[in-house]
């Protein structure tokens, strides 16, 4: 199977001011059956980006659980992906995305991409190194990979929670290891995060909040942490 049936996929991006990246993003899914954008009260371009290449808008107070499971629930295809704003996906994800809905039981497993960031820095390198360690030892993929699932196995794991953070890895560790399948293609997500606060920062910064979530810390908290 080389090419994605326009009718069975759906993309779903959450939005909150996010103009600055969102063009790329929509322009590397162009021509799936339908794209969502769930917006969380976006005041910049983003909504204006989103209606001109035709995506369908929902609405919702923000936070990325929320959105995302809105996004979800207004959906008719029967297979979805789920892709951060500031991410791209590179040439070829079709044809791997194709590959894995075409392959016996895969409605029973979801999909995620490689992580890849937009960067030349060796510190971009580094980070790409931590997180193919993490995923191949862990499979523990972050929302920034992207994430391909039937409609079937994301209702039966009860879709994203409402949480402000760490919604991804909730979902991630509700499939567990047997049901998530590494795809060869890179998601590209914008470095800009870590470009502005510093890359060892930045870095600290996200493994603390998933040990917080590890150790049970609310979500609700660590989001305070994550956005400072």
């Amino acid at each position: 199977m080389s090419s994605i049936s326009p009718e069975r996929l759906t993309v779903i991006i959450p939005t909150l001011n996010a103009g600055q990246t969102l063009a790329a993003a929509l322009a590397s899914v162009a021509g799936v059956l339908e794209i969502i954008v769930a917006d969380g009260g976006s005041d910049d371009e983003t909504l204006a980006i989103a209606g001109s290449v035709g995506a369908r808008i929902v609405t919702s107070a923000p936070g990325r659980g929320r959105q995302l499971d809105l996004g979800a629930n207004d959906a008719t295809g029967d297979w979805l992906l789920f892709l951060h704003a500031d991410t791209a996906l590179a040439a070829g994800w079709r044809r791997v995305a194709a590959d894995h809905m075409g392959t016996p039981a895969s409605s029973e497993r979801a999909a995620y991409f490689r992580f890849s960031l937009d960067d030349l820095s060796w510190q971009a390198r580094v980070l790409e190194a931590m997180v193919a360690i993490r995923c191949a030892i862990f499979r523990l993929p972050y929302g920034d990979q992207g994430l391909l699932i039937s409609r079937r196995l994301f209702n039966d794991m009860g879709g994203f929670r409402g949480l402000p953070l760490m919604e991804d890895v909730d979902l991630v560790r509700r499939l567990g290891r047997r049901r998530l399948a590494p795809l060869s293609v890179a998601a590209r997500t914008s470095a800009d995060r870590w470009r502005r606060a510093g890359w060892a920062r930045r870095s600290l910064r996200n493994l603390s909040c998933l040990m917080l979530y590890f150790a049970g810390v609310a979500p609700a908290r660590i989001a305070r942490l994550y956005e400072r």
